[in-house]
């Protein structure tokens, strides 16, 4: 059987586990006010964690294996060694792996796993897990996060090779790197982080779960990063933000609206950060609508229930109103004027601080 750092409880590591009896921490979910499907394409998003995210427990263990409890869905799982598995169980297992590769001694843990966030509302609950695992199973080991953004490519690893989900950063960068009250503008090309206060001036923003739930490894989500890829390819560029206006005449469809999509999003998060710089939300609920109609016509990620769900938003009054995370369901995002109420199903979000230890 292959042996891994922290596989045996030395007596500094049972000292270690006894120094720390229990640490929490806390993932929280995301909201992405605009810039959607650019991460992976070297583009702009302008997202901001939220309050509801997932909680880790972790106790340290004198035993010679990993347990973990998954409250909300009443399961459990045991490994020594991380073998790859489907389902949740992908993520802690993926989890420990990654930071085992990474160099960290982890010991061996007691894991619970408890949440407030809906799975598969686009509200990037897998990012929320991932990165409170971390944190949790870095904590008990007596370790701290260090630098935020290569813990976020560790999270978007698990994701790619252990979940099977082709993620971006733009989750784990949320998660990770977000500050309160403001949102996270992320140029994907430089990998630049830029807090931008989010000043909502009597405005509410809100997210209405479509009830079309997803799965970002069982949608059409790798299937729209294997189309945008193979455009890079056909025009022999690194990205997609890359590309120009017309390029997009130049490929076949549906490849062509795929880059009218990125190109459009990109200025459309520029507009908005220039906008809420002013104090302009009316502006900000107009770009909502475009980045609506382009991730519906140009990238095709929406469903029968967003659209329902978008309309919901509209006829209770939203300044603007679009489909939120990867599509295919999930959740949609509302901007609401002051004094008018977002529909009764729907959620207030505001920016919270990035994941930490509780």
């Amino acid at each position: 059987m292959p042996t891994y750092p922290g596989m045996a409880c030395s007596a500094s590591a049972a000292a270690a586990i006894q120094a720390v009896v229990q640490v929490r921490a806390h993932g929280p979910g995301r909201v992405n006010l605009i810039g959607e499907h650019t991460d992976y394409n070297g583009g702009l998003a302008l997202p901001f964690a939220v309050a509801p995210g997932v909680t880790v427990t972790a106790e340290g263990s004198a035993g010679d294996h990993f347990e973990v409890q998954a409250h909300d869905l009443d399961e459990r799982d045991t490994f020594a060694v991380p073998e790859r598995v489907s389902g949740w169980r992908a993520f802690p297992r993926g989890v420990v792996a990654e930071l085992r590769e990474a160099g960290h001694a982890l010991p061996f843990a007691r894991l619970a796993i408890d949440s407030d966030l809906p799975q598969g509302s686009g509200l990037s609950s897998s990012a929320a897990l991932s990165t409170a695992l971390c944190l949790a199973l870095l904590g008990v080991g007596g370790e701290e996060a260090g630098d935020r953004i290569e813990l976020a490519r560790l999270c978007s690893r698990v994701e790619n090779e252990w979940v099977g989900a082709h993620t971006g950063l733009l989750d784990q960068l949320a998660a990770l790197a977000s500050q309160e009250g403001h949102a996270l503008l992320i140029d994907f090309d430089r990998l630049k982080l830029t807090h931008v206060p989010l000043d909502l001036r009597g405005f509410t923003l809100a997210t209405l779960d479509s009830g079309g739930s997803h799965d970002n490894a069982a949608s059409g989500y790798n299937e729209r990063r294997d189309e945008c890829a193979l455009a890079c390819e056909l025009l022999g560029i690194p990205s997609l933000s890359q590309a120009g206006a017309a390029d997009a005449g130049r490929l076949p469809e549906p490849l062509g609206r795929r880059v009218l999509h990125v190109l459009s999003e990109n200025q459309r998060v520029r507009e908005a950060v220039a906008a809420l710089g002013r104090g302009d939300l009316e502006e900000v609920g107009r770009l909502l609508d475009g980045s609506h109609e382009s991730l519906r016509d140009c990238y095709e990620v929406s469903t029968p229930e967003v659209e329902r769900a978008v309309e919901a938003m509209k006829d209770a009054g939203a300044a603007g109103a679009r489909v939120m995370g990867a599509g295919f369901g999930g959740s949609v995002l509302g901007l609401f004027p002051p004094g008018v109420d977002p529909p009764a199903a729907a959620e207030p979000v505001e920016p919270g601080p990035a994941a930490r230890l509780l």
